[in-house]
């Protein structure tokens, strides 16, 4: 089970990466974050292959075979985009909820594009921990809390969507194609830039200029998000997908401790019973 430490240290780096998110949500805008995490990304994963060495992924691969690897990071790219439009046009208490659950796509596309099938048991752990990931993710809305459009539905339904392609098309490029783990991390910085980088410029010039400590509030999060991003691209060379996707999606456990012990928030009887669903789940997926 080589694939299983780098899931855990995304789950972990995930989690920490969105309590940071959730400490300084007020003070930076979307399309900032979206900006920056291309510059994680471009960091992260460029450190990555120079490390590892090897040659660039463009070298020698026909277009068939960068196809799907680029489609894959667009489809990351756009979900956060999705995701972050959502957050403004809709109630976060729901929105979060459902970024929690998109572990479920993943399964679905899994097992119709590549035949991928989990042991009776670990499709009851996936069950357990998507829904236990929805409880954990879930606050009582605010009393002054206002839904500015009901656009925020069809955003946050094509975020799921779009990661869970996401994860499918990675596993299938790894699968159909010679390219190694550093090689496809080139791609998700291409695939960072047509989406992440363009939209926070685009989007960002509507939002004015910049706040002071902008950068500071931006780099620490964003960087771990692109570490944990690297860690399921990692584990997704040798791990089933399905699996893969459904432990590193279980950082909202880790934001709720940072943020009961960091931010001081109170924990609910929900998140809690929602914490006992995620443990039994992630369990139940590693037998």
């Amino acid at each position: 089970m080589l694939w299983l430490p780098p899931t855990l240290i995304a789950l972990f780096v995930y989690g920490l990466g969105q309590g940071v998110v959730k400490q300084y949500s007020v003070d930076v805008a979307p399309a900032r974050y979206c900006f920056y995490f291309f510059f994680a990304k471009l960091i992260v994963y460029g450190g990555y292959f120079l490390s590892e060495g090897g040659p660039l992924p463009f070298a020698g691969a026909s277009l068939g075979q960068m196809t799907p690897a680029v489609l894959a990071y667009v489809l990351e790219g756009l979900g956060w985009i999705f995701y972050y439009e959502s957050i403004v046009a809709g109630p976060i208490t729901i929105v979060g909820t459902l970024s929690a659950a998109y572990a479920a796509p993943t399964v679905l596309f899994a097992y119709i594009f590549l035949g991928e099938t989990l042991a009776p048991i670990q499709y009851a752990g996936v069950t357990l921990v998507i829904a236990g990931c929805a409880g954990v993710a879930y606050a009582p809305p605010s009393p002054g809390s206002k839904v500015t459009s009901k656009r925020w539905m069809l955003l946050a339904a094509l975020a799921l969507t779009c990661w869970g392609a996401w994860q499918t098309l990675v596993k299938y490029t790894y699968s159909n194609t010679p390219f190694s783990e550093p090689q496809m991390g080139i791609f998700s910085v291409c695939g960072a830039f047509l989406t992440l980088f363009l939209y926070g410029v685009i989007r960002g010039r509507g939002q004015g200029p910049g706040k002071k400590g902008d950068v500071r509030k931006s780099a620490l999060p964003m960087g771990m998000m692109a570490g944990g991003d690297l860690g399921v691209l990692i584990a997704t060379k040798s791990g089933p997908v399905s699996v893969v996707t459904a432990i590193s999606g279980a950082y909202p456990l880790v934001t709720l401790a940072y943020a009961r012990f960091v931010l001081k928030e109170k924990i609910t009887g929900f998140q809690w019973v929602g914490i006992g669903f995620v443990l039994v789940g992630m369990v139940l997926l590693s037998t």
